[in-house]
């Protein structure tokens, strides 16, 4: 059964293309953490528009109430999560993988999570811990570079040798940590790692004390999905002892998914 989450960019004729609704997409996403509030003019440089038409697009967004402003400044109001909802109600595969996930998290005690590819970006779509104990970890559409997350790396793996170089060719890697690998060369080596055994771990590759293990979410045609991990500090638990505590309830999960995709 397709997966409306995975799909094929389709081949957009010149008479198919809607400009404005590029333009206001881009205008949106100008906005990130290092920019919670623009002026026209920062916006419309952020996304190659003048400060007219910038301008023109924040006011718009602002009458529909996705955009607040003061007169001079714009901010994203909380109705703009109506777009990020709409995904996770209607997209097959988090409603999918959640019960899994409840159940990675009940025989392992460490919060579980569904991440997918988009772009730089591996992007959580679904979690466990509806328990009070697991009220931490990362939100529901949370983005973290791909390389630096367990579940981006999974799926960088699962995707295949000649499909993560051209991923990693596009990409300058940065270091956040001591350990976090940053040279092109280590990565694609991890990577192929990763792709022999069939599953990854990371430690200390955004944070400090913490590890990430993931397996590959593959259907039945072996096309990688996104991936399932688990994030948890290190604390005073080895490697190995948390790879076997906690990779078979992954690889279980992982097998049974297949099945239903």
């Amino acid at each position: 059964m397709p997966d409306p989450t995975v799909s094929t960019t389709p081949r957009l004729e010149p008479r198919d293309w809607i400009a404005g609704l590029e333009k206001g997409l881009s205008v949106i996403e100008a906005f990130d953490d290092q920019h919670p509030r623009l002026t026209a003019s920062q916006a419309g440089a952020r996304c190659g528009l003048t400060r007219t038409a910038a301008r023109r697009y924040l006011l718009t967004l602002a009458h529909l109430g996705y955009v607040g402003t003061d007169g001079k400044l714009f901010w994203l109001t909380p109705r703009i999560l109506r777009l990020g909802h709409a995904y996770l109600e209607s997209a097959r595969l988090p409603r999918l993988v959640q019960p899994f996930l409840q159940r990675i998290a009940g025989g392992t005690q460490e919060i579980a999570y569904l991440g997918v590819l988009d772009g730089d970006d591996a992007v959580y779509i679904a979690r466990s811990g509806a328990h009070r104990h697991m009220n931490t970890g990362y939100m529901l559409g949370s983005r973290i570079q791909a390389q630096l997350s367990t579940a981006g790396v999974a799926i960088l793996a699962g995707m295949g040798e000649a499909a993560s170089d051209a991923w990693l060719a596009t990409r300058e890697l940065q270091a956040f940590t001591p350990y976090t690998i940053s040279s092109k060369e280590q990565l694609r080596s991890e990577l192929q790692r990763f792709r022999r055994q069939g599953w990854a771990v990371l430690e200390q590759q955004l944070e400090l004390n913490a590890r990430g293990i993931a397996v590959p979410l593959l259907d039945r045609n072996n096309a990688v999905l996104g991936a399932i991990s688990i994030t948890m500090p290190i604390n005073q638990e080895g490697s190995e002892d948390a790879i076997k505590r906690v990779l078979p309830v992954l690889q279980e999960a992982a097998r049974a998914l297949r099945a239903l995709m």
